[in-house]
């Protein structure tokens, strides 16, 4: 494929999944409660089980999304035969294992960018959780 066709696609991609994390992490404080006055009215291990444990799932679960839209592209494009080889190759490129390499053969750059892209919201991930934890520990009972 060629070069101007791949970094589109990429950029519509990576904008679609920035879309979907943003908007899974501003629902996240909204469903969660993360404000720190509704935090400190609950135990500890109230806010670690009700806070924590379910925001994990739910990051999770945004990753999960956005590995199944690359995933879906692959199917659609015919770089994956199966959605299990389209997941496989998809999350392979998310997480940046590297295992997609030599496995997307019409659209590598669109795999490289998913790795940018995964790494990023990876990261960002990362950095809600470790915020909205240290809210959650911060008022030792």
């Amino acid at each position: 494929m060629s070069l101007l066709v791949q970094l589109l696609v990429s950029t519509a991609l990576i904008v679609a999944v920035t879309l979907i994390h943003g908007t899974g992490v501003v629902l996240s404080a909204r469903i969660f409660r993360c404000e720190e006055g509704t935090l400190r009215e609950q135990r500890l291990a109230v806010r670690e089980f009700t806070v924590m444990v379910p925001m994990a799932l739910w990051l999770f679960a945004l990753h999960t999304t956005e590995i199944a839209l690359y995933a879906a592209f692959y199917l659609i494009v015919g770089e994956a035969e199966t959605l299990e080889r389209a997941l496989h190759i998809s999350g392979m490129a998310y997480t940046t294992l590297g295992v997609a390499e030599g496995q997307v053969n019409e659209w590598p750059l669109v795999a490289t960018f998913e790795g940018l892209a995964g790494f990023l919201l990876i990261g960002w991930s990362a950095a809600v959780f470790v915020t909205d934890m240290d809210k959650v520990l911060r008022r030792r009972d």
